[in-house]
């Protein structure tokens, strides 16, 4: 028999009749013979809810292993709601927290890696013909407190216990029916993939496509775990994300995506000396704050440059204070900042066989007028920096240059 996770995320159980909606569709899965374990997340919003009370009481030092007490119980009302309404259709279930489906964490609370899973319980649950339902987003560390996963908690849940059980298949259940190859609000010819790489949906996910979770993604191409991302609400296909071996034939560009999460910093005439960079990225670093595209120019004379980079527009405020703090040791004329920028990528496997995709790329762009002001690259993904007021102009011009519009009219 085919063994199936299904993780059903906070839009989805959201109130009752959602509950109930949820129930029916893992009822018909039972009755179509499959065997299936549950994931789910607290109701849409519940979270927020929970941790506004937390900072509520203290906005900045409060106690993380207390704030883990509190954002968890979210997920347990919701467990045990879906464990009766699936009990009301007939089908035996029960709930589990996390710790109780053996999911052992590390000790960092509020952002917590999983580093087991003891499948005993949860096997135990199917094999007497009980469907389990498991409490997303949280496990127990080694001090046997509660701890929770962070942002992406539920997914990352769900392919974990899908690979500790050796499942099938996990299922994602969202309020999108699948992977497309844009925002189809953006991009109202958007095509839905059938099949997608895992690399590929690594790329777009850690890109700005909110499908799915980086951490979720990653963990189901390192132990193999077929994903199926579908909608909860329409009962149509979804999107396989696979291995490249299941992939007959790859398309050079899959998908076209964006973020809004960037900000731009540049620091202006930096002497050129060895150790400038460190001096600049260091403390940066130190402050955890991450840096993603880098463009150094060397002036005229030789003998300064200019260093400009992205951070988060979260982290802006931050990093430009530490430079300014940096000032005198690094040397710098000023520091410029812009949140006004945009982040747009093309990705696909098949760009590692095929030449040309940066020079169709910036082509598109340029006879858009939009002009690029940084850029960086990996295998199969290349992201341009634009002034933020081209975004949609940018996306709907890439997607149609590397053929991805529907042709359906």
């Amino acid at each position: 028999m085919t063994l199936v996770v299904q993780k059903f995320g906070g839009t989805s159980v959201a109130n009752l009749d959602r509950i109930r909606h949820v129930a029916g569709i893992v009822a018909r899965h039972v009755k179509a013979g499959e065997r299936v374990c549950v994931v789910v997340s607290a109701m849409a919003g519940h979270t927020n809810q929970l941790v506004e009370w937390v900072t509520g009481l203290d906005p900045v030092h409060y106690d993380r292993a207390e704030y883990d007490t509190v954002v968890a119980s979210g997920e347990q009302v919701t467990i045990g709601l879906l464990a009766i309404a699936l009990q009301k259709l007939g089908i035996p279930a029960r709930s589990f927290l996390g710790w109780q489906a053996g999911i052992r964490t590390d000790a960092a609370h509020g952002k917590a890696g999983i580093v087991e899973i003891d499948p005993q319980p949860l096997l135990s649950c199917i094999e007497a013909g009980v469907v389990p339902v498991v409490a997303g987003f949280q496990g127990i560390g080694p001090d046997g407190r509660i701890t929770t996963l962070g942002r992406g908690g539920s997914d990352t849940s769900a392919v974990a216990v899908a690979a500790a059980l050796k499942a099938d298949r996990c299922d994602i259940f969202t309020d999108v029916d699948g992977v497309y190859t844009a925002d189809p609000r953006i991009v109202p010819r958007a095509r839905k993939l059938a099949r997608i790489t895992y690399e590929e949906m690594l790329e777009l996910a850690s890109l700005g496509a909110k499908v799915l979770q980086t951490r979720s993604v990653a963990l189901a191409m390192r132990y193999g775990v077929r994903l199926q991302v579908l909608s909860s609400f329409e009962d149509v296909p979804g999107t396989l994300v696979v291995d490249e071996d299941e992939i007959m034939e790859s398309n050079v560009v899959s998908g076209v995506t964006f973020s809004r999460d960037e900000a731009k910093v540049s620091v202006l005439r930096v002497e050129d000396r060895p150790g400038v960079a460190a001096a600049i990225f260091g403390p940066l670093a130190e402050a955890n704050i991450n840096v993603d595209m880098i463009v150094q120019s060397v002036s005229r004379d030789g003998r300064h440059a200019n260093i400009t980079f992205t951070v988060s527009r979260a982290d802006l405020p931050r990093a430009v204070e530490i430079l300014e703090r940096q000032r005198e040791r690094i040397g710098f004329e000023r520091v410029d900042a812009d949140a006004d920028v945009v982040k747009v990528s093309v990705v696909g496997v098949g760009m590692r066989s095929h030449a040309g995709v940066a020079h169709r790329m910036f082509r598109t762009l340029a006879e858009r007028g939009i002009n690029i002001q940084a850029i960086s690259t990996s295998e199969i993904k290349i992201s341009v920096l634009i002034a933020e007021e081209y975004c949609e102009l940018a996306v709907r011009a890439l997607h149609a240059a590397f053929g991805l519009d529907r042709t359906d009219g």
